[in-house]
C-alpha cells in the first residue's frame, strides 16, 4: 500500500478513533528514571496542558545523558503486566517533558527533525510504521546512534478496532521484527494508530514486551494547520509531565520541520528537560 493512500484515511477515521482513544485512555504516569508506574487522575486526550509559569531554569543543566544498558538485544521479550489504559504522561519531576514523532521514518522529513534534535542535544521517541522502515533502515540506525527511542506503531497504520486479533498480532509482530533488524533491539513501547486502543492491543503488546504509550498534547500537525499553529500548540501546551505528539511522515510534514526549529529552543530556554524512557535490561 502506498503511504499517500494509507494516510488519506486519517481524516476520515480521526473523529471516530479519537472517541475510541479517549474512552480507552486514562491517567498513568511513567517516570523517566525507572521509578514505578503510578495511577493518576484521568485526563482528556489529546488536550493541551497549561503553559508552565515557573521562572525559566538554566537549560544547560537539563541536557540529556547517554542511555544505559547498551547490551545485545534479548532473544525473547520480557512479558509485562497487561494494562487496560495507555500511559499518557511522564514524571513531572525536574520539569520533564517528552517529544514523540509518529508514522515515519520518511526520508524527506525525518532527517531534518533528527538534525534539529542533534543540534540542540535532545533525544526523542519515534513510533515507526514497519512498511516505512523497509526502505529507510538507515534512519533507524541513525536514531540508535543518536540515542533516540524507537517504538512500534504497527506495519500499515490501521485502525486496530476494525481488525481481528490475528491481524493485530501480525501488524505488531512484523514491525517489532523489522525494528530489531534496523535499530538493533526490539521495541519496548507501542502506540496504537489514531490513539484507538482495544483489549487485544494491550494484551499483545504486553506479550511482546511493549508498554502502551499515548500522548498529552497533539500538535495537530497531521492536519497541516500552519507552522504558527503548531508552534502555538506546543508552547501553549508545555507543562511538566507532558508528552508531545508530532509526525515525521504520513503527509506533507514541512510545517513540522519548520515549527520544531522554533519551539524546541523555546522549551529549552524555559528550562524543560526533554527526556526519553530508560531501557529495561
Amino acid at each position: 500500500m502506498q503511504k499517500d493512500q494509507l494516510f488519506t484515511r486519517r481524516r476520515l477515521l480521526l473523529a471516530s478513533a479519537a472517541a475510541l482513544g479517549a474512552a480507552g485512555t486514562a491517567g498513568l504516569v511513567v517516570a523517566g528514571d525507572e521509578e514505578a508506574v503510578r495511577t493518576a487522575a484521568p485526563a482528556p486526550a489529546p488536550a493541551p496542558g497549561p503553559q508552565a509559569r515557573q521562572a525559566p531554569l538554566k537549560s544547560s543543566a537539563f541536557r540529556l545523558q547517554p542511555l544505559t544498558g547498551d547490551g545485545p538485544p534479548r532473544s525473547a521479550p520480557r512479558r509485562l503486566k497487561v494494562r487496560t489504559e495507555p500511559i499518557f504522561e511522564i514524571s513531572s519531576r525536574g520539569r520533564q517533558m517528552m517529544l514523540t514523532f509518529d508514522d515515519g521514518p520518511n526520508p524527506a522529513y525525518t532527517p531534518h527533525i533528527l538534525d534539529t534534535l542533534a543540534r540542540h542535544d535532545v533525544r526523542a521517541m519515534f513510533f515507526v510504521c514497519g512498511e516505512c522502515v523497509e526502505d529507510n533502515k538507515h534512519l533507524l540506525a541513525r536514531m540508535a546512534e543518536e540515542g533516540h527511542v524507537v517504538g512500534n506503531h504497527t506495519w500499515t497504520h490501521p485502525l486496530l478496532t476494525t481488525l481481528d486479533r490475528a491481524e493485530i498480532e501480525s501488524e505488531m509482530a512484523r514491525t517489532s521484527d523489522i525494528i530489531e533488524d534496523a535499530y538493533g533491539e526490539r521495541p519496548q513501547w507501542f502506540r496504537a494508530p489514531y490513539g484507538a486502543w482495544n483489549r487485544a492491543a494491550f494484551q499483545l503488546g504486553a506479550e511482546m514486551g511493549m508498554e502502551p504509550m499515548a500522548w498529552t498534547v497533539d500538535t495537530t500537525d497531521w492536519d497541516t494547520p500552519g507552522t504558527d499553529t503548531i508552534i502555538e500548540r506546543v508552547e501553549g501546551g508545555a507543562a511538566p509531565g507532558v508528552v508531545i505528539l508530532s509526525h515525521d511522515a504520513g503527509g506533507d510534514r514541512s510545517q513540522t520541520v519548520e515549527a520544531i526549529q522554533e519551539w524546541l529552543p523555546y522549551l529549552l530556554d524555559q528550562g524543560y528537560h526533554l527526556t526519553v524512557p530508560h531501557r529495561r535490561v
